[in-house]
């Protein structure tokens, strides 16, 4: 393992040795013998191979045992001081990752974490008879509507790196993939300056064919949350209440919905200030929004449905009675936005007409656009960011440390 902390006393030698399991406390009584000469000589986080007897310690915290050596390897000593400690900031903290990492339980139980929730959705998707798919992540044309894309160079041409796999998987939903889902990176040219925005993340995105409506995207949505957050506490719980003092809840479905036009007037009642009434939420209307649902209702998820057409891309289905609005959701989780998702609109002709509502040319999506010219099944999806779900589960405050 690595040298956690040395006290090299008068007549008495202790290393704290520290790996993946744990930490365990080496004791040598000095005797001028080789040993002695290797621990007098170690530093903090040298890579060492220590081979001795278990006693029994009932002094020892570290478990009631320690080692007793009979020899003693560095593998890889450590250049010392080192660059970071335990009261590095944030900042430093990042440009140090692998000691930062290597040095806090709490950071590498977060990875552990995030495997057990990658796990239960996986298991959830496969279950339902989901196809995992690894769609390209250099695109010809960008994925989304907006600027927020990266224009790289591609053999004299241009290509942009993918915002989303949306368009391909409407693509295997139309090549007779009834469910896929993908973990992957997704690249979004946004500011990232804020708490919660990272240009290169992790998506976790589903698309699901032959839906009645956008209610049977959301109800696959929470299962599979709940099932993965099951996994999660049943896993880490008490290492997640030790390391970050955070009791995971595994939600009860179905999880509230409020329609946007209702959250809206329930944030006016309490003072929520932003004019118009057909806007997007701002951060302060997101976090006020699941206070109140959580008051009203005990429950930390909320779905807010049918968002503005104007704020959502042109492949959001409309309803026919109310064209102004979407079949669509965001998810929140005690007031962080953690998925997008919608019905998609499945009919040729009326992609056309709301692309060109867009301002959008039909020409760089002719291939997107042909998957729906021969008998493309009704479908929805969505889209999570796996950093925000642990941002939130783990109580963290920069997506960073994610």
């Amino acid at each position: 393992g690595w040298v956690n902390t040395l006290r090299l006393q008068s007549t008495m030698q202790f290393v704290i040795v520290r790996d993946s399991t744990g930490m365990v406390q080496v004791t040598h009584k000095r005797n001028d013998g080789p040993v002695e000469a290797q621990l007098e000589a170690l530093t903090p986080e040298s890579a060492v191979k220590i081979t001795g007897r278990v006693v029994d310690a009932a002094q020892v915290k570290l478990g009631g045992l320690e080692i007793v050596p009979e020899a003693v390897e560095v593998l890889n000593p450590a250049a010392t001081p080192l660059p970071i400690d335990e009261h590095t900031g944030l900042e430093q903290r990042m440009d140090w990752r692998f000691l930062d990492v290597r040095r806090r339980p709490a950071t590498q139980l977060m990875f552990a974490v995030q495997t057990s929730l990658e796990q239960g959705m996986r298991e959830y998707a496969y279950a339902q008879g989901a196809t995992e798919m690894h769609t390209p992540k250099l695109m010809g044309t960008p994925s989304e509507s907006g600027a927020e894309v990266f224009k790289l160079g591609y053999f004299g041409g241009s290509a942009y790196l993918a915002q989303s796999p949306q368009f391909f998987k409407q693509m295997a939903i139309s090549a007779g993939v009834d469910k896929v889902f993908e973990i992957g990176p997704v690249f979004r040219a946004e500011p990232s300056f804020t708490s919660r925005h990272a240009t290169e993340f992790t998506g976790v995105d589903v698309e699901l064919a032959w839906i009645d409506g956008v209610e049977d995207v959301m109800a696959f949505e929470e299962q599979m949350l709940a099932h993965a957050i099951a996994k999660v506490a049943d896993a880490h719980g008490g290492a997640i209440a030790e390391r970050f003092s955070v009791e995971v809840t595994v939600p009860t479905t179905p999880f509230p919905r409020v329609t946007m036009a209702e959250a809206q007037k329930i944030l006016r009642e309490s003072g929520w200030d932003r004019a118009g009434g057909k806007e997007d939420l701002d951060p302060e209307g997101e976090r006020s929004i699941s206070a109140h649902i959580q008051q009203a209702t005990g429950h930390e998820f909320v779905f807010i449905t049918h968002y503005p057409a104007t704020i959502r891309p042109f492949y959001h289905m409309r309803p026919s009675d109310d064209p102004s609005v979407t079949l669509s959701f965001d998810l929140l989780w005690k007031g962080l936005e953690v998925t997008t998702g919608a019905q998609r609109e499945h009919r040729y002709d009326v992609l056309l007409e709301q692309a060109a509502a867009k301002g959008m040319s039909p020409e760089p999506m002719r291939d997107y656009l042909n998957a729906f010219r021969y008998g493309c099944p009704p479908h929805g999806g969505l889209g999570m960011g796996l950093g925000r779900v642990l941002m939130v589960l783990l109580g963290l405050d920069s997506i960073r440390e994610a």
